[in-house]
């Protein structure tokens, strides 16, 4: 069994603005420590798999960024999708591609660039286990994470039946309110980490019988791969396949996963001073608690504030608060261009 990397890099991180942008999105950014994600993501990957067998999936504007980032990786492993589709056609494409240099064996373990993992070892060995799991029940393996607290942030997946290390999916569950989060981890339910395990074969045999929004793409893929993302229909891989296909198994995961996903989450993965604030840059915080703040060529003083967040950078200012830190997207959309887009 041959293991191979896929991690998905895609995407502008809008919920960092005005730190990320098209250019500079967040997983090219040292958001949790002095390395940017992207970079922490392959290190924590290479003990397990080695540069050769790891893929990038990414804009296509960013190839050239990471190929300089990833000195190390080779410039083919780098994959520029001329437009996003979501992650169903991104590792489609991956399995594609793997199984022409490596045939239709290999295993895939497919993994985002945007987390933190506060224990690789653990996180390796639970990838081990999965990629062991696919191959012996040629089933497609995802990592629930056992959850840390009751976050209608992110997805959830109630276990079934056991099969070994696993258990089958019973089903998954979008973003719950606080309240069923709460009911559902009392039951048992993991967090939808987005971790995904599978042999090659697998996986594309069950996008062919659950996901014409990509089969279809996939009859000329011998034209490449701007025809392949001109026919796809976007689609996510968790709606495209995983939720249509009964052969998904789960595996817990307890490796302090986050998801690195708004300003607010870094009070969770950084470290914090005495009063709980998380901060880059020159700042100084009196007075203040449960702050994020980042200050890049200036500096910032707060006094006698909580639960902000203040990011300084380029001559623009952001000041909102955690809460509402989770939907700059609405923010964005009311700003004027020649601010949005500044850097």
């Amino acid at each position: 069994m041959t293991r191979w990397a896929v991690i998905l890099a895609g995407g502008v991180g809008s919920r960092f603005w005005p730190l990320s942008t098209p250019r500079r999105p967040k997983q090219l950014l040292p958001l949790v420590d002095d390395a940017p994600l992207l970079v922490n993501a392959v290190r924590r990957l290479t003990p397990l798999i080695p540069a050769d067998r790891t893929i990038i999936v990414t804009n296509r504007s960013l190839t050239a960024a990471i190929g300089e980032l990833l000195p190390d990786l080779p410039a083919e492993n780098i994959i520029g999708e001329p437009r996003a589709a979501g992650t169903a056609p991104a590792l489609a494409w991956a399995a594609l591609e793997i199984e022409r240099r490596d045939g239709p064996s290999a295993v895939m373990i497919c993994v985002h660039a945007d987390w933190s993992v506060g224990q690789p070892e653990e996180f390796r060995r639970v990838l081990v286990l999965a990629a062991d799991a696919a191959n012996a029940h040629r089933s497609l393996v995802t990592v629930g994470i056992v959850p840390a607290r009751a976050d209608p942030g992110f997805g959830y997946i109630q276990p079934g039946a056991e099969m070994g290390d696993a258990r089958r999916v019973a089903r998954f569950v979008e973003k719950p309110d606080a309240a069923t989060a709460e009911r559902m981890i009392a039951a048992g339910y993991l967090w939808n980490s987005g971790i995904f395990v599978w042999r090659v074969d697998d996986f594309l045999a069950e996008v062919r019988a659950h996901s014409p929004e990509v089969s279809r793409a996939m009859l000329g893929t011998e034209s490449g791969i701007e025809a392949f993302f001109q026919r796809v229909t976007p689609i996510t891989v968790d709606h495209g396949v995983l939720e249509r296909s009964d052969r998904v198994l789960v595996i817990p995961g307890d490796f302090e996963w986050d998801d690195v996903g708004t300003w607010a989450a870094l009070r969770r993965v950084r470290r914090l001073d005495g009063d709980g604030n998380s901060a880059a840059g020159a700042v100084q915080a009196i007075a203040s608690r449960g702050n994020v703040v980042h200050a890049e060529g200036t500096t910032v003083v707060l006094y006698g504030v909580d639960d902000l967040v203040v990011v300084a950078r380029d001559g623009v200012t952001l000041v909102t608060t955690t809460d509402r830190a989770a939907n700059l997207k609405a923010l964005l959309d009311a700003l004027p261009s020649d601010i949005r887009d500044r850097a």
